[in-house]
């Protein structure tokens, strides 16, 4: 009862409430600009908040990056571009609903699902933190190598009807993702002796470029009496609650993968929602299908994830004082600079601040409801433009986003080449999608394999010998199988095609 009326007490202070305001409000803004990630969201707070007490600091972060990750869901759904890396696994699914004239359930479904996955993670984080935090940190290399390797076959799933065309879309993304240094040795390799490419690609301008550049190319190129988007969204609200219930599984489904990958330190949003993407794609009756009520299943599925991973990885955050990704990381700084110190003794020595940042999250996911609304129908107003005047506005915003990743016009080039070959895959019908998610598990698979081949002294028996590992790798190589087998199988292609185009 006291730790109770010490939380609400906390919780109604009225600078606190203002800063959860102020940091929604900022976090829907930068989310939906593309290239402005929830991380660079969160990492801009730093200099303000320094200067802030403990509790709305720490609020800030919280509230911002909940925000962000939605909405980068906008620009993916009305313009196909997305605005984080975590839209990126159901861009194509949100904007087909838009072209079609559904861009409110598109967009309603991306939101109350991310506000539902939200809250059920926080429930997860009050409840649950310690058992699961025990959990991610019995994850080795090995663990990891074999969720990477896990998430990796998920190409095949979000490749469309051609294995072929995937895994040559998968082989490009990974092979982007060799440019820059080794990450074990650290020697420079692909780089053609630029130091512009030290550092890799880049996700973001190869995001960028890939579905907005490319589809600003298509766009120009194609018949300008071709049918358009639609000229407005429609009510967000109306049968969201229907729809919500039918695709309750992939919902829950969703928010489960999104924290236990979120718990994970350095998984990511990004990837829990490529991983739940594709298990809603194959293990979704609803999600298996190619009509509207299968892009929303897959929608909710992965907006799901992505929110509910923001809860995740709070829990080695909060218990052991470990960052789940780079915004906690960022969280526990800002917590150790104000006398804060994530961890076990926490809970004993100051539990009234801990279940205050718990009550944050709820409070937080379920304010993304009415002010991601007022978001969306801002945003939707660039649907009603010409295209003469939108085109060079979603330009200057790829731009924008290029040029914030590290401040060089080095980045804009990468970001009009990458346009380029995404216009050219898709104008051959070769998936974007696989070659994106090579590019983020490359670095994650590449550095778990090395440093768990050190660790052995080239023993590869060493990734079945962990229990959980072993059981990962043997769900992988079961996962390989199938995949295979599901597309050599005649009824599962038209007659007279081959086995594998």
């Amino acid at each position: 009862m006291v730790i109770l009326e010490d939380v609400l007490g906390r919780l109604l202070d009225l600078n606190l409430m203002l800063v959860i305001a102020g940091s929604a409000v900022y976090g829907l803004v930068l989310g939906a600009i593309p290239g402005l990630t929830a991380l660079m969201a969160s990492a801009l707070l730093v200099p303000i908040i320094i200067f802030m007490d403990p509790i709305p600091a720490v609020a800030a972060i919280i509230t911002a990056s909940a925000m962000a990750i939605f909405a980068g869901d906008i620009p993916g759904a009305l313009m196909r571009m997305p605005g984080t890396p975590a839209s990126a696994a159901y861009t194509d699914d949100a904007y087909g609903l838009t072209r079609s004239g559904h861009a409110a359930l598109a967009l309603g479904a991306g939101l109350f699902a991310s506000a539902t996955g939200g809250l059920a993670s926080a429930a997860v984080l009050a409840l649950a933190a310690p058992l699961l935090a025990d959990i991610a940190l019995s994850f080795s290399s090995v663990e990891y190598f074999w969720l990477a390797a896990l998430g990796l076959s998920c190409a095949t799933f979000v490749a469309g009807p051609s294995l072929l065309r995937g895994l040559a879309s998968l082989l490009l993304g990974l092979a982007f993702a060799t440019v820059g240094m080794d990450p074990v040795s650290g020697t420079p390799r692909f780089t053609f002796g630029s130091t512009n490419l030290l550092g890799g690609l880049g996700l973001i301008p190869v995001l960028i470029g890939m579905f907005a550049v490319s589809e600003l190319l298509r766009g120009a190129l194609a018949d300008p009496q071709a049918e358009k988007a639609p000229a407005r969204i429609g009510p967000i609200v109306r049968g969201i609650g229907p729809a919500m219930w039918r695709h309750r599984t992939g919902l829950l489904r969703g928010s489960g993968i999104g924290t236990l990958v979120g718990a994970l330190p350095g998984a990511g949003s990004d990837i829990a929602a490529w991983i739940s993407y594709a298990v809603a794609r194959r293990a979704s009756r609803l999600g298996r299908r190619d009509d509207q009520d299968g892009a929303v299943e897959r929608i909710m599925s992965a907006s799901a994830a992505n929110n509910a991973s923001l809860g995740g990885a709070y829990i080695p955050a909060t218990v052991f004082g470990i960052p789940g990704d780079a915004i906690t990381a960022i969280v526990i700084s800002v917590m150790f600079l104000k006398g804060i110190n994530p961890g076990p003794t926490l809970f004993l020595n100051d539990p009234g601040a801990i279940y205050t940042i718990f009550a944050i999250f709820f409070i937080a996911n379920i304010l993304m409801i009415p002010l991601g609304i007022l978001c969306i129908r801002a945003f939707g107003a660039i649907l009603r433009l010409p295209a003469a005047y939108v085109s060079p506005m979603i330009l200057m915003f790829c731009i924008l986003g290029a040029f914030s990743v590290d401040n060089t016009l080095f980045a804009v080039g990468i970001i009009g080449v990458i346009g380029v070959l995404g216009y050219v895959m898709e104008a051959n019908r070769i998936p974007i999608a696989p070659a994106i998610l090579g590019l983020i598990l490359g670095p994650l698979i590449e550095q778990t394999f090395m440093t768990t081949m050190l660790k052995s002294h080239g023993d590869l028996m060493i990734f079945f010998e962990r229990p959980i590992g072993g059981t990962l790798g043997v769900i992988t190589i079961l996962a390989w199988v199938a995949a295979v087998a599901l597309h050599l199988l005649p009824a599962r292609r038209p007659a007279g095609e081959p086995a594998l185009r």
